[in-house]
C-alpha cells in the first residue's frame, strides 16, 4: 500500500458513531480503504449515524473495555481518537464520567496501540479551546505554540490536553507516531440533539450552540444570547474538519500539532442572525448574562501551520455551511425529535 494513501488500508476511528466521526467516515470511504473500524459506545452518539457500507464494521462498546482492545487487529494502519466526553457542561457535573470516558480512553488506547507494526498514523482529537487565550478584548488567532495555561474552566479542557500529553509520551517513549488535530468550533449535518444517553444535565438535549440555535430558530423561538453573544469562535463545516483529520493521517508529522480550523472569527451574535435569515426566524433574540464559569471570551484558530504543512484550507463559508445544516435538520426532525423526546423525563425533573 502506498503510504500516502487510504485506498486498501485498515483504519480504526474511535468514536466513529459521532458526529465528526460519522462525517469522517463518509470521507474516508471515497478512498476505497479494505476496512473502516468504528468502535463507539453510543454515550453521545446514535447507532445510524454509522455509515453503512460493506466494509464498515462498527463493535458497540467503550474503548476502555479490555475485551474490545483485544479484538483490535494488530495490523491497523490509521487511528483516529476522536471519542469524548461531551462535552463543557457534562464535565463540569460529572468529572469522575470525563476522566472514564475522556482520559481512561485515550491512556489504554495508546497503550494497546503502541507496539502495532504497520501503524503509520494515530490522530487526536484535541481541543482548540484548552489553548486558546482567555479574552474579550480583541482576539488574536491561536497558534499551535501558544503557551497553555494550568487553570481551566472545565474537567473537559483539562482531559483533552492530558490526551495531548499522553500522546507525547507515547511518541517518546515508544515512537507512536501520534498527531494533534486542535478543533475549532465544528458544526454541521449528523450532530444530533439529544443523541446518546441521558449525561446529568440539560446539555445531553442541548449540544453545541449551532445545532441549538438552528432547532430553536426552525421551532420559531427566541435565540439565547449568553453575555449578549459578544463571545466569539471560529466555526468550520465538519466536511472541512474532516478533510483536516485526514491530512493529518497522511501528511502530518508525529508529535505535532494542527490546528484545524476556518480562521475566521465570528460572534455567538452574528452567528444568530445567520441562522435566523437561513430559517426566516423572526423572533428577536434573547440577551443573557454569561455563564458563571465561561471565561473563554473570544477566540479564533491559527491556520498558517496546516495550510503549509499539511496543504489544509477550510472551504466551506459559514454562509454556505448554516443553509446546508439547516437542510439536513429539516429532513431529519422526526430523528431529533425522537432522541430529545427520550431525555424527557430527565429534564422535567
Amino acid at each position: 500500500m502506498d503510504e500516502y494513501t487510504f485506498k486498501n488500508a485498515r483504519i480504526l476511528v474511535v468514536g466513529g458513531a459521532g458526529f465528526v466521526g460519522s462525517n469522517l467516515v463518509l470521507k474516508l470511504l471515497e478512498e476505497e480503504p479494505s476496512e473502516v473500524l468504528v468502535v463507539d459506545n453510543l454515550l453521545s452518539s446514535e447507532a445510524c449515524n454509522v455509515p453503512e457500507a460493506p466494509n464498515v464494521r462498527h463493535v458497540c462498546g467503550s474503548i476502555t473495555d479490555d475485551a474490545v482492545l483485544r479484538s483490535l487487529p494488530d495490523d491497523l494502519d490509521f487511528a483516529f481518537h476522536l471519542a469524548c466526553y461531551h462535552g463543557n457542561q457534562s464535565s463540569i457535573a460529572d468529572p469522575l464520567a470525563d476522566h472514564e470516558n475522556n482520559t481512561l480512553t485515550t491512556l489504554k488506547l495508546f497503550e494497546r496501540l503502541k507496539d502495532l507494526k504497520n501503524l503509520r498514523k494515530v490522530v487526536y482529537a484535541a481541543a482548540g479551546c484548552a489553548v486558546a487565550e482567555k479574552t474579550y478584548d480583541d482576539a488574536v488567532a491561536t497558534t499551535e505554540d501558544a503557551p497553555v495555561s494550568l487553570f481551566h474552566d472545565s474537567p473537559y479542557s483539562i482531559s483533552k490536553l492530558i490526551g495531548e500529553m499522553y500522546g507525547n509520551y507515547y511518541h517518546r517513549a515508544h515512537g507512536l507516531p501520534f498527531v494533534k488535530a486542535r478543533f475549532q468550533n465544528v458544526y454541521g449535518p449528523r450532530e444530533i440533539l439529544g443523541a446518546g444517553r441521558w449525561r446529568g444535565t440539560p446539555h445531553t438535549v442541548w449540544r453545541n450552540v449551532t445545532p441549538t440555535f438552528v432547532w430553536k430558530s426552525l421551532s420559531r423561538e427566541a435565540l439565547p444570547l449568553e453575555n449578549e453573544g459578544r463571545s466569539s469562535r471560529d466555526f468550520i463545516y465538519v466536511e472541512d474538519m474532516a478533510r483536516g483529520l485526514m491530512g493529518c493521517a497522511l501528511a502530518g508529522k508525529p508529535s505535532e500539532t494542527y490546528n484545524l480550523a476556518s480562521g475566521r472569527e465570528t460572534t455567538i451574535a452574528e452567528l444568530a442572525v445567520a441562522i435566523n435569515t437561513a430559517t426566516g426566524n423572526p423572533t428577536p433574540v434573547n440577551l443573557l448574562p454569561a455563564r458563571d464559569w465561561d471565561r473563554s471570551g473570544k477566540r479564533f484558530g491559527s491556520t498558517e501551520k496546516a495550510k503549509a504543512e499539511l496543504g489544509f484550507e477550510a472551504r466551506v463559508e459559514i454562509s454556505e455551511g448554516i443553509p446546508l445544516l439547516v437542510q439536513w435538520t429539516r429532513e431529519n426532525q422526526d430523528l431529533i425529535k425522537t432522541c430529545m423526546e427520550r431525555h424527557a423525563p430527565f429534564l422535567a425533573k
